[in-house]
C-alpha cells in the first residue's frame, strides 16, 4: 500500500473557493473541486463552501466515521448533525420525492475525492546549505520521512537530490521520520515552559555531494 500525502493545516487552507475546494477530517484530507463543478448552483453546496479550507472533524463521530446526529428540538427525532445546514448527500427530514438516492457513496465515503492526510503535529526545521550558505526555514508534517521533506526542500533548492543531509554531525537516514532520526520535538516543552520556540527548532545541514570531503 502506497505512502499517503500529508498536509499541513496551511496547505489545505489555500484550498478555499469553489473551484478549488479542500477540507480535512478525522485526519484525512479531501479534494471536493469535482463535486463543488458537479453541484454548482445547488444550496446544498454552500455548507461545503463555507467550510473551505477548514477541518470539519466536529461534522463526524470519531467512533463510526459517520456523520454526527443529534435530537432535534423542534421535531424530537434524531437527524444528522448539520451545524452550516443541511449539504450535498445530507438525506431531508422528511420524505421527498425529488431526493435521489441512488448517488451511491456519500463524498465523506467516497475514496475518489482523498488526497491524503492532515498531519497531526507540524514542525519547523531550519535547512543549511553549507555550500550556499543559505539557511531556509520550512514548516513540514510529523509523520514525513526525511526524504519527503526533501521534496519540499527541492521547491527551493532544485539540486537537492545532490546534497547529504546531517544533523549534529551525523548522517540522516532519509527513510525515517524526523523523530526516527532522534531529532526529538521539543517545541511543547519549550512553550509550557513559556521559552522562545524558535530556539527548539532543529537545524539540518545540507553538504552538496561534491563537497563532502571538506567537511
Amino acid at each position: 500500500m502506497a505512502r499517503p500525502n500529508f498536509y499541513t493545516p496551511a496547505e489545505i487552507s489555500a484550498h478555499n473557493c469553489a473551484e478549488d475546494i479542500w477540507l480535512s477530517f478525522l485526519g484525512i484530507t479531501v479534494n471536493l473541486t469535482p463535486l463543488a463543478e458537479k453541484f454548482k448552483g445547488d444550496p446544498l453546496l454552500h455548507p461545503l463552501l463555507m467550510s473551505a479550507g477548514k477541518d470539519i472533524s466536529h461534522w463526524f463521530d470519531r467512533n463510526t466515521g459517520e456523520i454526527r446526529r443529534h435530537i432535534d428540538p423542534v421535531t424530537g427525532l434524531e437527524v444528522p448533525y448539520t451545524p452550516l445546514g443541511r449539504f450535498i448527500h445530507i438525506a431531508p427530514p422528511c420524505p421527498r420525492a425529488d431526493w435521489a438516492t441512488d448517488f451511491g457513496k456519500p463524498w465523506w465515503k467516497d475514496d475518489a475525492y482523498v488526497v491524503g492526510r492532515r498531519t497531526a503535529r507540524t514542525r519547523r526545521v531550519h535547512i543549511v546549505n553549507m555550500l550556499a550558505d543559505q539557511r531556509h526555514t520550512i514548516e513540514v508534517c510529523s509523520e514525513e520521512l526525511l526524504s519527503e521533506i526533501k521534496t519540499r526542500y527541492a521547491r527551493i533548492n532544485s539540486h537537492a537530490d545532490s546534497y547529504t543531509w546531517k544533523f549534529d554531525g551525523r548522517v540522516l537516514d532519509m527513510g525515517k521520520t524526523l523523530e526516527e532520526n532522534g531529532i526529538a520535538d521539543e517545541a511543547p516543552e519549550f512553550a509550557e515552559l513559556s521559552l522562545d520556540e524558535t530556539l527548539s527548532i532543529p537545524e539540518l545541514h545540507v553538504y552538496f555531494n561534491d563537497d563532502l570531503t571538506e567537511h
